[in-house]
């Protein structure tokens, strides 16, 4: 019971009190919660007997310990984060498979970038065929305008390589156009059957129309707007001017 006489000298009201008392061998065990009550009725008896809290060692201050604030995570950070990493992993990948194979669409798009649009060469580099078939009778002669005239069955033939440009008709006769470069193209009329369309490929050793002898047909060269004049016939062959 000293600890009950040390808490009256400092007069602090008792609530709570722990007991530890010594088990004897060959004692009951008693009920440790009894015991409690009684010294704790004990020692509040006394308090209504006169004594009272000191008010200069009252304990005010709070001794629980304070909850940690949860530090929540920034979620659009972390997104923008992982968005990153990703967005840097695919250029690396793109990086190394353009760098390690060929004719990718990226290689081909940066190659066709550095590459200049190839210069169009001069009409006068193309190498003139014969427009009507060796074989016919239809005898070819050159006007002083530069043009080329033919009357008789023959097979036609374009003077070099092109597309057609346009098909045309009227009275029964056809007027074609063929396209050898972007300003050098070559002009028919008068033929009586054509067997191509607009946009079809034309080769000088393929015939392309046909002329029944009814009619002259005209064979002209141009470049751009401007009338060719600058070749002469070689028996039905047509060779530039040197």
């Amino acid at each position: 019971m000293d600890n009950l006489e040390y808490a009256e000298m400092l007069e602090i009201p008792v609530n709570t009190v722990n007991v530890v008392k010594k088990k004897g061998f060959f004692r009951r065990r008693e009920r440790k919660d009894d015991l409690k009550e009684d010294v704790l009725a004990n020692v509040n008896s006394r308090e209504e007997d006169g004594y009272a809290p000191r008010a200069d060692i009252a304990q005010t201050e709070d001794l629980t310990e304070p909850v940690a604030p949860v530090k929540q995570r920034d979620g659009w950070r972390g997104v923008l984060i992982a968005e990153g990493v990703a967005a840097c992993l695919l250029a690396a990948g793109i990086f190394i498979t353009n760098a390690l194979v060929d004719n990718t669409a990226i290689n081909n798009l940066v190659a066709g970038l550095s590459q200049t649009a190839p210069q169009e060469v001069s009409y006068t580099d193309f190498e003139l065929s014969p427009v009507v078939s060796t074989l016919s009778d239809a005898e070819v002669t050159q006007t002083s305008g530069g043009a080329l005239t033919f009357t008789g069955q023959t097979a036609v033939y374009p003077a070099c390589d092109g597309m057609v440009a346009s098909v045309t008709s009227e009275n029964g006769l056809y007027t074609v156009e063929i396209a050898h470069t972007s300003t050098f193209s070559s002009v028919f009329t008068g033929l009586t059957d054509v067997y191509v369309n607009t946009g079809d490929e034309v080769k000088s050793n393929i015939p392309f129309a046909y002329s029944d002898g009814s009619n002259e047909v005209m064979f002209t060269m141009y470049d751009g707007d401007t009338l060719i004049d600058g070749y002469t016939l070689s028996g039905v062959l047509p060779v530039w001017n040197s």
